[in-house]
């Protein structure tokens, strides 16, 4: 085990078990104090106190979403994750014979920073290229690239949809970015499927690219090519390992770490993070939009969809292409998308699973007017994601009350009498 930006991680890299078998993330019950903290912010259930003292656990693989919520705002450090692919990571690194090629998501920089004293929120990407150069990475290949990818696909595919709904394209189309969404619909709502975006995830698409045409480009066999996908979202993990990702003929995504693992990787290296000068992502697969940017909040994905769309169904050109009015960082947010020459798109951006629920209860019921519905699992997008820098508050001030509770709470189970 070890403890990488005060998580701790299990020395664990599935190479063949099924993902829907893996506990990503679970409880150590030795440090759990019963406040029932990761209960509350679980959308499904999957995590739930198993005795009279309080002390919980994730009790099946298959109700986890693998979002992290629970471990992010675990007042205790009681959660801990149970993949890594770090030490496997380094060794690749360290073969002459590997290519190893990184894939960092636009999250990771913005969070990045804080490991290294940055204020939340700053932007590090060019210090973040430099760093993954100085580890050892043939190629720095930016998933921003893929989600300019996603956007064409996913923009267009909701154009057709409009045009012509269809049994197995019908509308509202739901994005498909967010692993732990894609396994919630697939769990709970699976009858609502054919909703579903057809597109891959950007990584799910800058991976397979990477070992084809990024192969191709740079003159390397695809068999060499270590892909590493470099996430704020401990879902990715999951979705990494499903049976279905290699459409390249290989393993498209070979290992996936979160930001905090990469801030452990910079500095067990030794890398003086705050020293390196900003350097750029490699061509071939290393250019991106601002569209793409915005991925990782909640309405980002929708906003950079309709920016395609408003442009191909009008035939105008947006001179503001801002659409504010869909960006959301909690709840549900409804708009109505006026498009010259085409009509009113209506769409929805939900925040966190449980908002999910509610609107994938109004299309199974039949009450949905809307046309584009984005959902992401974890509150306020990937920017809040379970593999993002712990919030130092939620360990020190914010948790000294709910310390004080757990510990009432525990003395008082403890002294309850048996009814017999």
């Amino acid at each position: 085990m070890k403890n990488m930006e005060d998580v701790i991680y299990l020395n664990n890299a599935p190479r063949h078990e099924n993902p829907d078998n893996i506990y990503f993330v679970q409880v150590d019950p030795t440090k759990c104090q019963g406040c029932g903290e990761c209960e509350e912010h679980c959308a499904t259930g999957a995590i739930q106190a198993i005795n009279e003292e309080g002390i919980h656990q994730v009790l099946s693989p298959s109700a986890c979403m693998n979002c992290g919520q629970c471990l992010a705002n675990c007042p205790y450090g009681a959660i801990y994750e149970g993949v890594s692919f770090v030490d496997e990571v380094f060794e690749k690194l360290r073969d002459p014979e590997t290519v190893v090629v990184s894939m960092p998501a636009p999250a990771v920089r913005y969070a990045l920073g804080e490991c290294f004293g940055y204020s939340p929120g700053t932007y590090v990407g060019g210090k973040m290229h430099a760093a993954l150069r100085k580890l050892g990475f043939d190629y720095i290949w930016d998933n921003e690239f893929a989600a300019d990818l996603t956007i064409m696909e996913e923009g267009t595919e909701l154009i057709e949809r409009i045009k012509h709904p269809s049994k197995d394209k019908p509308l509202p189309q739901f994005t498909s970015c967010c692993p732990g969404w894609v396994k919630f619909c697939e769990t709970f709502y699976p009858d609502l499927l054919p909703h579903l975006s057809t597109c891959k995830s950007p990584i799910g698409m800058l991976s397979a690219l990477a070992k084809t045409y990024g192969a191709h480009e740079t003159n390397t066999p695809g068999q060499k090519i270590y892909t590493v996908s470099i996430m704020p979202c401990i879902a990715k993990k999951y979705e990494g390992l499903r049976p279905e990702m290699a459409d390249s003929g290989f393993r498209d995504i070979d290992a996936t770490i979160n930001t905090r693992e990469l801030a452990y990787m910079i500095k067990k290296a030794g890398i003086n993070f705050r020293s390196l000068p900003d350097q750029e992502p490699d061509p071939a697969l290393g250019m991106s939009s601002g569209a793409a940017t915005i991925f990782c909040t909640s309405g980002g994905v929708m906003e950079a969809a309709l920016r395609l769309a408003y442009e191909v169904l009008s035939g105008q050109t947006l001179t503001k292409p801002d659409i504010k009015i869909v960006r959301t960082h909690e709840g549900i947010k409804a708009a109505d998308i006026n498009i010259p020459k085409f009509g009113t798109i209506k769409v929805a951006v939900a925040s966190g699973l449980k908002n999910a629920a509610k609107l994938c209860e109004e299309v199974r019921a039949g009450k949905s007017s809307y046309h584009f519905i984005e959902i992401m699992a974890c509150p306020g997008g990937c920017v809040n994601g379970g593999g993002q820098p712990l919030d130092p508050t939620i360990r020190e001030e914010a948790s000294v009350f709910k310390r004080m509770i757990a510990k009432i709470n525990k003395r008082y189970k403890g002294r309850r009498p048996t009814i017999s």
